[in-house]
């Protein structure tokens, strides 16, 4: 895999390169009537919905928290709780992950956020050899190694989607 840099660079791209991690920019033409950002991901870049990893907020006993599953699935917010040793877990605020991220919905990136936050990235990630995240704008993904994009993160892996 080359790098390959976005005219105009994200904050997601910028922490890739810094790292010197490898990774591919994949862009397409965004939809704003698409009923799934990430779907639409998938099927625009022509690879497996389960390759292609969405961002989500979630609040767990009152902390933002990352929660990184495949657009095949859904967030179990139990299965997330549990993972951290928390009581319960429940969807942020979209304006609360906005703010917190730096980032739009839709274009929410796992690499670059404004803030570190906790960061749990479903196990089901290190069964491909690339995975797709966005890269910080809708209609634009990153291609990278689970491995990288666990490292980078400093995530824990779990079990935390449920189809």
């Amino acid at each position: 895999m080359a790098k390959k840099k976005s005219p105009g660079g994200t904050p997601a791209t910028v922490a890739l390169d810094t790292a010197g991690v490898p990774f591919t920019v994949h862009e397409y033409a965004h939809d704003p009537a698409a009923a799934s950002y990430g779907a639409e991901a998938a099927e625009a870049m022509g690879v497996s919905p389960g390759r292609v990893f969405k961002t989500l907020l979630a609040e767990t006993d009152g902390t933002l928290t990352v929660a990184v599953v495949p657009v095949s699935g859904r967030l179990d917010l139990k299965a997330l709780a549990a993972a951290l040793g928390a009581k319960r877990a429940a969807m942020a605020d979209p304006a609360a992950a906005e703010r917190s991220t730096g980032y739009v919905v839709g274009g929410i990136s796992p690499l670059g956020q404004r803030r570190r936050l906790r960061t749990v990235i479903d196990s089901g990630v290190l069964a491909h050899p690339t995975v797709f995240v966005s890269a910080g704008r809708r209609g634009t993904e990153v291609e990278l190694a689970p491995a990288d994009l666990v490292r980078l993160t400093d995530a824990l892996t779990a079990p935390i989607a449920r189809e």
